[in-house]
């Protein structure tokens, strides 16, 4: 474990970030139309009961990371598979992270470069951040979080007073019934980004006040949400709900569209600069989340030594696990489903629930000897 101390405050900025993610760019929640909003909304109530799991699981093992309490709760060689599928499961989603950027950088500003010089710079600089050590990335988010929110509201205010807005579009609310939104909200949102917070289940240990946890990931978790919906339902209010289900970046479409006075537009750059940002923290916590479960799996010294080997793996990675960009989005939407149900619900449930019936006869136990 590296003797690091992480911040209230970094931990905030490095989870707010990281929900944001791509989530911000791509059509997110659009299954649901133009309740879209609506399901992220949902899908953020369904975040904050993942986190009451998670919270839980770090409440009875607060010094431990999830490598190391899977293994106190399944047993040394079960729980060591569990870890390990966790720690293959973070180099995955940090490759996939890394492609979407690539994808969007290849799609709207750097259309000659290859995608491969792209990744390859992208994750040595991530790399190098993390070899510095957790502490100067906590730190990093304090200032690029101002930077994020400064572009935000940049970006908003002028999308807002293009004249392309016209909130109309968001109506009729529910206008398909419950159920659509809901069934978004439980299939896609739910998991995608708030169950992906369970990378931060690497980072706890290190937080300098462990009490403030449940503060913070619960704001971290409501405010990123929060912004969310408000994205989603700008992006249809700027372009329409059938221009938001066709555009694969429909916010990159949206705010392509400023033009004011013939003189401020072009303004692509804010999200392209927004989504590097954020998928640039996400890639980071799944990255380091991944070393540091080796390292606690495999019983090495320190994390350093094989930073550059599984950021290679992750570079390697983007560049092959789809063909194309429509058929990396359709791995996403579909396959990913059911692996995240059981990685990001299931084995923590199941996680909780044994751990709850060990203490429980842990308990029996003290009290019979104490009347012995």
């Amino acid at each position: 474990m590296e003797k690091a101390k992480v911040s209230v405050i970094q931990l905030f900025a490095m989870m707010f970030i990281f929900n944001l993610g791509t989530a911000v760019i791509v059509g997110y929640g659009i299954g649901a139309k133009k309740d879209a909003w609506l399901a992220i909304l949902f899908g953020m109530g369904g975040g904050i009961g993942l986190f009451l799991i998670y919270y839980l699981l770090f409440r009875r093992h607060p010094n431990l990371f999830l490598t190391g309490y899977v293994k106190e709760v399944f047993g040394k060689y079960l729980g060591w598979v569990i870890g390990l599928l966790y720690v293959l499961s973070f180099v995955y989603m940090a490759a996939r992270n890394v492609r979407d950027f690539g994808t969007l950088l290849v799609s709207s500003t750097l259309k000659k470069t290859p995608l491969l010089a792209i990744n390859l710079l992208f994750v040595l600089v991530i790399c190098y951040v993390l070899y510095l050590g957790i502490e100067v990335l906590g730190r990093t988010a304090e200032v690029f979080i101002i930077i994020l929110l400064l572009l935000g509201i940049t970006g908003n205010f002028l999308v807002l007073v293009s004249g392309d807005v016209d909130f109309h579009r968001l109506q009729p609310f529910l206008e398909h019934g419950w159920k659509l939104p809901l069934t978004v909200a439980f299939k896609d949102v739910f998991f995608f980004p708030f169950g992906e917070m369970i990378a931060f289940t690497m980072l706890l240990p290190y937080l300098n006040r462990p009490k403030l946890v449940k503060g913070v990931w619960l704001s971290a978790t409501v405010s990123s949400g929060l912004l969310l919906s408000w994205t989603a339902s700008l992006n249809i209010a700027a372009l329409g709900v059938n221009v938001v289900e066709r555009s694969v970046f429909p916010t990159l479409l949206a705010i392509g569209k400023v033009n004011l006075l013939n003189f401020i537009e072009r303004l692509d750059a804010i999200v392209v600069f927004t989504m590097l940002l954020t998928v640039f923290f996400k890639v980071s916590i799944f990255l380091y989340g991944a070393v540091i479960g080796m390292v606690d799996l495999f019983k090495l010294n320190n994390y350093q030594q094989i930073l550059l080997p599984i950021g290679g793996i992750v570079i390697f990675l983007s560049m092959t696990m789809a063909s194309s960009f429509p058929e990396h989005l359709e791995e996403g939407h579909h396959v990913l489903r059911h692996y995240f149900m059981v990685v990001h619900l299931l084995i923590p449930l199941l996680m909780l629930f044994v751990s709850m019936i060990r203490n429980g006869f842990k308990k029996k136990g003290r009290s019979k000897t104490t009347i012995t």
